[in-house]
């Protein structure tokens, strides 16, 4: 815990690092293979709703998102509002779109196999809203997506957080947020 949010940082491979800040974190990555810094609430829920201000700098492959878990299913989701070189996750797995907070995202569903989670190394789903449009600041009612995703037959289980993450994969980079969580 920090300042009333809950806070993870993960990494396999390179170098990195996050800092607590008063009113959000700050992570830098160089020649990562992956790495998350996240900051938010735990269990969070359906009526969260995320405010941000980031000054984002990815050299490479990263995600700048509102993210989290479930349990039962076990799930790893995505709103993501920014990225680097390539926007995730691809093209693959589209399902349909959503409008929410002055954008369209994208839905999309993918699965990892064997790959590390919250309870270990698991294969699961991940849901996906990937904003058609960059922007590193505002308002994200997360709300509205997992609406969106249960419309589209993508149903969520308990909520484990709610958190705003940065994610560095294959790259380097830095990010200083700002966010708020009602």
């Amino acid at each position: 815990m920090h300042c009333g949010l809950t806070f993870e940082y993960w990494k396999d491979r390179g170098n990195g690092c996050l800092v607590n800040t008063a009113d959000g974190f700050r992570v830098d990555w160089n020649n990562i293979n992956n790495l998350l810094g996240r900051k938010g609430l735990r269990p969070g829920g359906k009526n969260n709703i995320v405010t941000y201000e980031a000054d984002y700098r990815p050299n490479g492959n990263s995600y700048l998102s509102v993210y989290g878990w479930t349990r039962n299913p076990l799930i790893e989701y995505y709103i993501v509002d920014s990225w680097g070189n390539w926007r995730p996750p691809g093209g693959e797995g589209f399902v349909g779109t959503v409008t929410s907070d002055g954008g369209t995202y994208d839905i999309y569903k993918t699965q990892r196999v064997n790959q590390p989670s919250i309870d270990g190394n698991a294969t699961f789903y991940q849901f996906w809203s990937v904003r058609q449009q960059k922007r590193t600041s505002g308002t994200i009612t997360v709300g509205n997506h997992f609406d969106a995703w249960g419309k589209q037959g993508l149903t969520l289980g308990t909520f484990y957080e709610v958190s705003l993450v940065v994610e560095g994969y294959q790259s380097s980079g830095s990010a200083d947020v700002k966010l708020s969580i009602e």
